[in-house]
């Protein structure tokens, strides 16, 4: 059964990893490849669709593997699967203090009602983005090590 679970949510994590990945450098390269309208419009229906799914995405990969470390306590590796879920706890921190702001003003925006600095506000969630992609790798690196 514990076996079953660290497979269950190394693919859940990794699978997250994934996304999050391709939208830093992949989707929005590609969206800031458009012509000025259709970029912003791009990012805001990837903020929309994205910010619907990914807390879903991000608690549950957290609260997979917090059982995986209780089930798991007196098993080989419970130190780096408990270290994994600290940086996903960080990764939740940032994204609701840091990337999630920006997010919801974001997914609003229209060629319309942007504001002048719409930009300026993308590239800040860009960057915070990156972090955040690093601390969600460095996590997913450590369950697949836990899981040898």
């Amino acid at each position: 059964m514990l076996s079953a679970l660290e497979v269950i949510t190394t693919v859940v994590v990794g699978l997250m990893v994934g996304v999050e990945f391709s939208v830093a450098f992949v989707m929005n390269p590609i969206f800031n490849a458009l012509p000025e309208d259709s970029n912003q419009l791009a990012h805001s229906h990837g903020g929309r669709m994205l910010g619907a799914v990914m807390p879903f995405w991000y608690i549950g990969s957290l609260v997979l593997v917090a059982i995986w470390a209780v089930a798991g306590w007196h098993h080989h590796g419970t130190g780096l699967v408990v270290t994994a879920a600290a940086l996903l706890i960080v990764s939740v921190i940032m994204s609701i203090l840091l990337l999630v702001p920006i997010n919801n003003r974001g997914k609003t925006w229209t060629p319309d009602n942007r504001p002048d600095d719409w930009k300026q506000q993308m590239k800040r969630w860009d960057r915070y983005h990156y972090v955040r992609v690093a601390v969600i790798v460095a996590a997913f690196t450590l369950l697949v090590a836990a899981l040898t």
